[in-house]
């Protein structure tokens, strides 16, 4: 288990590396109800909170490590990119075919190799073991890492510390780095706080497996939370046990629920959000689940194709 210390020190180990993000109110979601308070992420240098563990990760490895590589939908492979650059070390970063164009684009404009194989989450992360294996990189996997994990965390921290009556914090739900480190970081602080991970009902790897009692493989399929797809790995050391004992629970959204989240943060809070940063907006929405107290949304990300923003928006379609 990654702890309140650990996330502490990386706290203070990315300070000045990455941005500490607004945390806002929704003036539109607290209408008649309890507190809603946006954690703005997408405000984040890369766009996504990614960038708090991609940049633990590089700087405990210090000057040690050949150079990095990871898996990624994109979001991940764009924070390592810039944290290895940053560092002046070597990036390699390996996609599948589903990840979108410009998110492939936002990762190669920072420099690192871009590897582009199959069709899932898992055919990236075996050209990753190929390169540990073969050049001896250092990997840095996308959230099942306790540097990653804790990189994430801070966000907790940030929420708790500005919001010191925090009752329920809903963050969106993939491998579960952000989800694991968060509610560690929040229970750590407020214990009678609720955690409550989002996400879609195409391919919610981690909802699955915590249904089973044990990761599952689940197949990965195109969504508008492209983030969030992909699997948990088979052989999880440290997500699925932290979000099996920390989450209160986990909440699913259609895709047409989550688009009208990604409507409802542009028309009404003036963010331009991708779809797995849009669904505790659509969790709140859908009314799959009524606050009882102040609580913190976390927009994990701003990097969605902007003509499918565009269509979303003006047009209501969902492709």
């Amino acid at each position: 288990m990654v702890g309140l210390d650990e996330i502490r020190m990386a706290q203070a180990r990315i300070e000045g590396h990455v941005l500490r993000t607004p945390l806002v109110e929704s003036l539109a979601l607290s209408q008649g109800g309890p507190a809603i308070f946006l954690k703005l992420e997408t405000r984040q240098t890369t766009g996504a909170f990614k960038l708090r563990g991609a940049t633990n990760a590089v700087l405990m490895a210090g000057s040690s490590a050949k150079g990095f590589v990871t898996a990624s939908t994109g979001n991940h492979g764009r924070a390592v990119a810039h944290a290895a650059k940053a560092q002046r070390r070597r990036a390699v970063v390996c996609m599948s075919n589903l990840v979108p164009a410009n998110k492939v684009d936002a990762v190669r404009a920072l420099g690192p190799e871009v590897h582009i194989v199959g069709q899932s989450q898992d055919d990236a992360q075996i050209e990753v073991s190929r390169l540990v294996r073969e050049e001896g990189l250092s990997e840095i996997p996308p959230f099942d890492h306790p540097a990653v994990i804790a990189g994430q965390g801070t966000i907790g921290l940030e929420i708790v510390e500005a919001m010191p009556d925090v009752a329920l914090v809903l963050v969106p739900l993939s491998g579960g780095g952000l989800a694991a480190g968060v509610a560690a970081a929040v229970k750590g602080l407020r214990p009678q706080a609720k955690v409550v991970g989002v996400s879609m009902t195409r391919g919610p790897a981690m909802q699955r497996s915590l249904l089973a009692g044990r990761p599952v493989a689940v197949e990965e399929v195109p969504t508008l939370a492209d983030s969030l797809g992909g699997g948990i790995g088979l052989d999880n050391g440290f997500t699925f046990a932290m979000c099996r004992d920390l989450l209160d629970g986990v909440i699913l959204l259609s895709e047409e629920e989550i688009a009208e989240g990604i409507r409802h943060a542009f028309r009404a809070e003036d963010e331009v959000v991708e779809g797995a940063g849009a669904v505790g907006i659509a969790a709140l929405i859908a009314g799959k689940i009524r606050p009882e107290g102040p609580t913190a949304l976390i927009l994990s990300g701003r990097n969605i194709d902007p003509a499918l923003h565009r269509r979303i928006v003006e047009e209501g379609a969902l492709a």
